[in-house]
Parts: C-alpha cells; sequence; structure tokens
C-alpha cells in the first residue's frame, strides 16, 4: 500500500514539473521573417530559428548542457500540434543537428513546425511556417515564389548570376547539373522534371550576349532589354533519387552610378505662371525625376514663405505623393500641395519645392499671383484679331478650293496673248506612245476638246507631217514651230530608241537654252521606273497633269482646268463653236 501511494506521488510529481515547466516555456511565436515558399517534390530544409535570435545557445552548446531539440508541426486546416515521428521506414522528414529536412517536401507538409529546446527547468520554443506550392500550369516557376531582385547597372561587362542558395543542400562529392531559363517569355521549352513545353520559360541557349556556365549565368554586357526573371533549376542524383532545386532571380537594369545626378525638378518652373482668384483652390505640383542612386533617398517637400508644410497646423494646406517608375531605375516623385479658398495674402507667398538626394537638394519657386481682371478694349481686340484669323482661314480655304477658277478667270479676262507676233504656227505639238490606245486618247480626246472646245491649234505628227521627209528634221522643226509639248506619259513612252523620246529630248533642251516653248506632262498611265534621265529630272521639276479615265473625261472637269492653266494664253476667235457645256461626253471619231 505503501508503495502504491510513493508511486501515486512520483507521478504526480513528474506531471507537476511538466506542467509548471510548460508554463514557464518562452513561446517566441511564428518567424516569418525568412519565410519563402519551397516547391512540390523538391528538397527543402528548416533551420531552427531558435539558435539564429532568440537564445544565447548554438545547437552544440544547448545540447552539451542537457537541452534537448524537439520538433512539432500543425498541418494546414488542423489546431492539435503533434510531434513528428522520424522513425517511420518511408519518412521522408529527418533531423540532423538544428535542421529539418524534407527529401522532398510534398504539398501535403505545408504548415507551421516548431522547434522546442527544453529540460527540466527550461524550455523556449519557436514556430516556421513552411508552405509547399506547385508549379503554375506551363511554367517552370509560381508566382506565389517571389524571386529575388539583382541590380545590374546598364553597359557593363561580364556580370554573373551565380545560382543562390544550393550548396548544403547535396553532399560535397555531388556535382550537380544547372539549367538556366529566361521567363516570362513565348517562345516554349522543357526543363529538367517536366517534358511538356513550357509557354512561359525559355532554356538559355545561344542567346545573344548571355551564356550559361554551370552555376553562373554569364551577361557579357547588360542591356536594358535584358532585364526579367531568370530562373535556374539544379538537377542531381543521390542514393539513386533524383532531386531538384529550384531557383529564381528578377534582374533589374539600373543606370550606372557615374550617370546618377541630383533630383531634377521639371515643375514648376521659371516659365510657368500660376494666376488665381481670391477665394480659388490652388493645385501646385512639384514634379521630380530622381536618376537611380542606389540606397539613397528619395525626398520631396513643399515649404510655404521658408516653412515646411509638415510644420504648419492650418486645415488649408493638404499634401499628396505619388510616384511612377521610369527607365533604367528612375523614378518620378510628383508632390501636390494643395490649398482651399486662398486670400490675397495666400495669393503672395512664396511657394517653393525642395528635392533631395545623395547627390545634392535642389528647389524651385512656384510663381503664384493675382489674376488681374481683362480690360473690355482687350476683349474687343482679341473679338476683332479673332474675327480676321477667321477670315483668312474662309479665304485660304476658298482659294485651295477654287484656285484653278480663279487662275483661268484672271487669264481670260486680264491676261496677254501670247500668240500676237511670238512666229509661232502651233499653239501645241503632241508627243506620245505610238500605239493604238494612246493614239486614239490623242486623236479623239485631246484634240477633241483642245481643239473644238478651247479653239488651241495642236501638231501632231502623223497627222500632219508630208510623207517622204526625214522624221528627226521634221520633228525638231515642229517642235520649234510650236508655243507648247504636250508629253502624253506612259509605260511605252520610255522605250529606248523611239521618236516619242526625241520630242521629250528635243523640248526639254528648247525650254532649258532657249525658253521658246513650254514643256506639259500628262500622265496617261503611270510610269513606275523610268531609266530615262531626261524624263526623271522633268518630272521632279515640272507639274504632272494625271488622266484618271472616265473622272477626267468631262470637258469641264478638273483635269481639263489644269491643264488650261499651262496652255497658252490667246484670244479665242469668234468663228470656234462652242460646245454645249450641258453635254459631258468627248468627240466620237467621225469628228476626228
Amino acid at each position: 500500500m505503501k508503495l502504491h501511494h510513493l508511486l501515486l506521488v512520483a507521478v504526480w510529481l513528474c506531471i507537476s514539473d511538466l506542467s509548471s515547466a510548460s508554463e514557464r516555456c518562452d513561446d517566441w511565436g511564428v518567424d516569418t521573417m525568412k519565410h519563402k515558399p519551397v516547391y512540390n517534390g523538391e528538397l527543402a530544409k528548416i533551420r531552427c530559428p531558435l539558435f539564429e535570435a532568440f537564445v544565447k545557445y548554438n545547437y552544440s552548446t544547448a545540447h552539451s548542457s542537457g537541452l534537448t531539440l524537439i520538433w512539432y508541426w500543425i498541418g494546414r486546416g488542423q489546431d492539435l500540434e503533434e510531434p513528428i515521428n522520424f522513425r517511420l521506414p518511408d519518412n521522408h522528414i529527418s533531423k540532423e543537428k538544428d535542421t529539418l529536412w524534407f527529401r522532398p517536401a510534398l504539398f501535403n507538409d505545408t504548415g507551421n513546425y516548431t522547434c522546442m529546446l527544453r529540460n527540466t527547468s527550461y524550455c523556449s520554443k519557436v514556430a516556421f511556417p513552411l508552405e509547399v506550392v506547385n508549379k503554375d500550369p506551363g511554367s517552370c516557376v509560381s508566382q506565389a515564389v517571389k524571386p529575388e531582385e539583382v541590380l545590374m547597372y546598364l553597359s557593363y561587362t561580364n556580370i554573373n548570376l551565380t545560382c543562390p542558395d544550393v550548396e548544403g543542400f547535396y553532399p560535397a562529392h555531388i556535382k550537380p547539373k544547372f539549367h538556366w531559363y529566361k521567363a516570362p517569355s513565348h517562345p516554349r521549352s522543357t526543363f529538367p522534371g517536366n517534358s511538356s513545353s513550357e509557354p512561359f520559360c525559355t532554356l538559355v541557349d545561344k542567346f545573344h550576349e548571355r551564356k550559361a556556365y554551370g552555376i553562373n549565368l554569364t551577361f557579357f554586357i547588360v542591356r536594358q532589354t535584358y532585364y526579367g526573371d531568370y530562373t535556374c533549376i539544379a538537377t542531381y542524383r543521390e542514393n539513386g533519387r533524383d532531386f531538384n532545386l529550384t531557383r529564381t532571380f528578377r534582374v533589374k537594369v539600373v543606370a550606372p552610378p557615374s550617370s546618377s545626378t541630383a533630383p531634377q525638378i521639371t515643375t514648376p518652373n521659371n516659365y510657368v505662371v500660376y494666376e488665381y482668384k481670391p477665394g480659388a483652390d490652388i493645385i501646385l505640383h512639384c514634379e521630380v525625376i530622381f536618376t537611380f542612386l542606389k540606397d539613397s533617398p528619395q525626398e520631396v517637400w513643399w515649404t510655404i514663405d521658408g516653412k515646411n508644410t509638415d510644420e504648419i497646423t492650418e486645415l488649408k494646406f493638404n499634401i499628396s505623393q505619388r510616384e511612377a517608375p521610369l527607365d533604367i531605375g528612375s523614378v518620378l516623385v510628383v508632390k501636390t500641395l494643395f490649398v482651399s479658398k486662398v486670400t490675397e495674402k495666400d495669393l503672395k507667398r512664396n511657394y517653393t519645392c525642395f528635392a533631395h538626394n545623395n547627390n545634392g537638394t535642389t528647389h524651385m519657386q512656384a510663381w503664384v499671383r493675382m489674376k488681374v481682371p481683362v480690360p473690355r478694349y482687350t476683349v474687343e481686340l482679341a473679338c476683332g484679331l479673332g474675327a480676321t484669323i477667321l477670315l483668312v482661314v474662309i479665304l485660304t480655304v476658298i482659294y485651295h478650293a477654287y484656285w484653278l477658277e480663279m487662275v483661268l478667270f484672271y487669264r481670260a479676262h486680264f491676261g496677254t496673248d501670247e500668240t500676237i507676233l511670238d512666229g509661232k504656227e502651233y499653239d501645241i505639238y503632241v508627243s506620245y506612245a505610238r500605239n493604238a490606245e494612246e493614239e486614239e486618247f490623242v486623236l479623239l480626246t485631246l484634240r477633241g476638246v483642245l481643239e473644238n472646245e478651247f479653239g488651241y491649234k495642236l501638231c501632231i505628227f502623223d497627222r500632219d507631217s508630208l510623207p517622204g521627209g526625214i522624221v528627226t528634221d521634221e520633228t525638231l522643226s515642229f517642235i520649234q514651230r510650236s508655243r507648247r509639248l504636250l508629253v502624253v506619259l506612259s509605260p511605252n513612252y520610255v522605250l529606248q530608241g523611239t521618236q516619242a523620246l526625241l520630242e521629250l529630248k528635243a523640248g526639254l533642251e528648247d525650254m532649258a537654252s532657249r525658253g521658246t516653248i513650254k514643256v506639259i506632262l500628262v500622265q496617261y498611265r503611270a510610269v513606275k521606273r523610268s531609266k530615262v534621265k531626261e524624263l526623271r529630272q522633268a518630272k521632279a521639276a515640272l507639274t504632272v497633269i494625271k488622266w484618271k479615265g472616265e473622272k477626267s473625261s468631262y470637258p469641264r472637269g478638273r483635269f481639263w482646268k489644269r491643264l488650261l492653266v499651262e496652255m497658252p494664253i490667246k484670244s479665242r476667235p469668234k468663228s470656234v463653236v462652242k460646245v454645249d457645256k450641258s453635254k459631258s461626253s468627248l468627240p466620237s471619231l467621225k469628228d476626228v
């Protein structure tokens, strides 16, 4: 009986000691400072945070002093903490000194892992979260894992990215293989451990100015377009099992230190004056560009009469700020000063914006003044000026729309007859390619309208030349006896060795040397490329009047008006029969 009582007392004392020890246990909560998700199926480890920040011991000291390290965990969606059983034959979780290893981490391992250091008189514990995530569909990474940002200076050469936090995961005698990927990317590629195509991961292979060398990715030169996410995947085999380690960098290309400057205030400036009436609300923007400068402050503030707005307690003054990233690490900071219901006194204050970084401090005053009422005569002057401008615009539009009619009206009433005593026999010599289509155009259309409608005398070689003569001599004679050379341009016209080219060259030479004839270019068919030097020069110097088929056939249309402007001015004899203007058709073959 006495023995039974002694056993009960011993058990009670043990329970009492345990409960009192647990009550005295220092609980440091959940340490999330170094929390980072790990990928499902990849190697992971948790080092007990107690030895890094919360207790004065390291693991060896604690172990030699009789303290025991115990691991517990609470799974996702669970309420009760339970110890980890490391002795299960298929357990993928093991502990080595102060480190908990997952070979590999599985999706169901997500939870909080608590390491407790204790003996009969001391207890301290802290939890560390483990989040196991799957890679995004069609990608070698997950958006849930925030990449480590790396700054690279623009135009620097031979810069290495080293795959981080992989050493110590595999034995020293094992040399893993490293594969580097660029993400996001539109081309598809594959990566170790996944045979499917990857739309967001491109294997770094034969990249311009970038090459992978094992654990390092080398940038031979850093360019702005090389920003983005770079992922390294280390693959190795241990004890007959394959393991992967995935790490991601976010490369940010910034300006080198040599190009950094003091803050640049773009607004306000000395060219803009802000005018307000008393009672209005003032809104002043201070826009500052900060070039990239590592570990440098980017401070912007307003002063009113030399006093910082932070020191002003009046409710009428309010400050807001926004930032916008620019190229190569520069930042635009906009500090807005709002003043409600300004008085005349407020409009006489000094409003100055300041900006500061490690390169210096700059400032710029916003020129604010009271808006002066506009005098009445100023309004009248403005109205008169506006009416004048409007009239000029209207006349300009009318001129551009009816300039042909105006020129023809002036020629008809005030122009001097060019045919008096000039010794010329013909008004127009027509040069064209000798084929059936263009001959019909010349004889039916040009001749019919210009001779019958407008009373000009045309010289057409095939019609007016006498048989048996020398073509060259007669051609030059006709051109010298004509006031105008009308050239009908077409692809057939520019064929080498034709009479048409002889006529063109003779007319251009006469116009350039003696000025007794003027050349008119009519485009019957478009000539895209011409090897004739004289024709290219003529098209560049002279106006080309384009024939647009049926649209140009009406004798009172724009084509004929433009052609008439180039024709010689002459008094029309009364004997010329006028064609009925209501008829839009051209002369028929019977009129030729």
